[in-house]
């Protein structure tokens, strides 16, 4: 079992009876399952483990389902929140989408439906998790990191665009940080204190991209037990932002250039079209012009999707701006930590800001934090580096070297799947005497660390024969 395998969903609700069947259901569906009475216990039970997906009532004793919400867009930005509620109270579930909520199932419910809901929250979470967040240090009015004169010119690109209603298409390798961009698209109009309602298009199945873009009616398909509006509706006023755009099915693609063109959609079951205010933002890691060619996205919808377009470059075509993140996630993770102010000796940054970054901003993140983890001491030496930044990697893609092992050494040591197993439970085994170090060999605080259970952490701990407390 590797760290962090099984995701733990917490469960809010007043009703014993429904925390008792959706903890079973979901468990025997292999998620590590949180149940709680009331909203308090809830922001509790957040304290103490690491949540993939919270699903609460909207009423409930001592803390409601609203503030819950609140304390999650304050304290857990990225955990996807699903809200149960009754009929008379949709408007209020709806309102709360607006303001974060992941998504809303009204009861009576079906099972296979808060499955599906569940599923989807846990693929957006976990794209979210991996999305850079490059907030918190004063790089100008996007509160953007990077000086480099590419990113210049994209300052000059959001000034000039930013307060209109433009349909915006940003490009770009994975971990590049195209989120932020939207975001201070929308944070910089005159829509700011409207919605912003972001769409994963690639965690979506494609049998309910329709239902998820344009709502539905009730009785639509089989689970419609109530209307629901979709996203274009719910970012009405605001802004949209459909990232992974090249992943929307080639029938759908017709259907949103509709809803571009005409500021109308028609919910699924629908019998009229109904009038939507939305700012378009669009982004995609894929070459749009090569989907074009081998059929999968239509000319017309790129046409009207580039209107403006935004490209950000590879971290590795804007070097100089490497030393302002690594010292940025720097200050991040030791306080996150609970360390002191770390740094890295001038070999190990030559080696940070010669290394291709295949991963981008992303990778060099994962990377700064681990160090940070597992450093000992005020400096982080080019030998604490992973050992793919400690070859010579000047070039951008090259492959770094790594350790020569001849036949005869894997043969003796059981072959190269012995090595790797022997490495990952090396590598888990100081990660977490790290984490125990860290949390005065609390157990539980060392579980959330690890974003692990605390069961999990245990069993983990007898493998590798870690004592609790010892």
């Amino acid at each position: 079992m590797m760290l962090g395998e099984r995701k733990q969903i917490l469960i809010a609700d007043d009703e014993v009876n429904l925390r008792r069947v959706l903890s079973l259901q979901l468990q025997g569906d292999g998620y590590e399952v949180h149940a709680v009475g009331d909203g308090q216990a809830a922001i509790e039970a957040l304290k103490e483990h690491h949540i993939d997906c919270l699903i609460t009532d909207l009423r409930m004793p001592l803390l409601d389902g609203l503030g819950v919400l609140r304390h999650c867009g304050e304290n857990h930005p990225d955990l996807p929140v699903i809200l149960i509620t009754a009929h008379g109270t949709v408007d209020t579930a709806v309102e709360a989408l607006r303001h974060g909520a992941f998504d809303y199932i009204t009861k009576p419910f079906d099972l296979s439906e808060i499955r599906s809901v569940v599923a989807k929250a846990l693929r957006t979470g976990d794209v979210r998790a991996r999305e850079v967040q490059l907030e918190g240090l004063d790089q100008g009015r996007y509160r953007i990191i990077g000086a480099s004169l590419m990113m210049r010119e994209i300052y000059t690109i959001l000034e000039k665009v930013a307060d209109t209603t433009a349909t915006v298409l940003i490009t770009g390798e994975s971990g590049t940080g195209k989120e932020l961009i939207a975001r201070a698209l929308h944070d910089n109009s005159s829509r700011k204190g409207q919605s912003f309602i972001r769409v994963n298009c690639g965690a979506i199945p494609r049998d309910l991209m329709e239902a998820e873009l344009f709502g539905y009616e009730r009785g639509a398909f089989t689970g419609a037990v109530t209307s629901k509006p979709g996203r274009f509706e719910l970012a009405s006023g605001g802004t949209l932002f459909l990232d992974e755009i090249a992943e929307i099915p080639i029938d759908m693609q017709v259907k949103l250039l509709r809803a571009i063109q005409e500021g109308e959609i028609d919910r699924v079951g629908g019998i009229k079209p109904i009038t939507v205010d939305v700012r378009l933002i669009a982004a995609t890691n894929r070459d749009l012009k090569k989907e074009i060619a081998a059929g999968r996205f239509r000319e017309d919808l790129y046409y009207r999707l580039n209107v403006v377009p935004i490209h950000l470059p590879p971290l590795r075509e804007r070097r100089s701006d490497i030393p302002l993140l690594v010292d940025h996630f720097l200050a991040i993770h030791a306080k996150r930590f609970k360390k002191p102010a770390s740094n890295f000796s001038p070999e190990a940054r030559e080696a940070l800001v010669s290394y291709a970054w295949p991963g981008n901003i992303r990778e060099l993140e994962n990377v700064i934090e681990r160090c940070v983890l597992l450093s000992d001491g005020d400096v982080i030496e080019h030998v604490n580096l992973p050992i793919e930044l400690r070859g010579n990697t000047s070039e951008p893609g090259l492959a770094p070297p790594v350790d020569e092992v001849d036949e005869g050494d894997a043969t003796a040591s059981g072959g190269l799947k012995a090595q790797v197993r022997e490495a990952t439970a090396k590598l888990e085994r100081e990660l977490i005497v790290k984490a125990l170090a860290q949390t005065s060999t609390n157990v539980t605080q060392a579980a959330r660390l690890l974003k692990i259970s605390r069961k999990s952490l245990q069993i983990k701990m007898k493998e590798l024969g870690l004592r609790e407390g010892g």
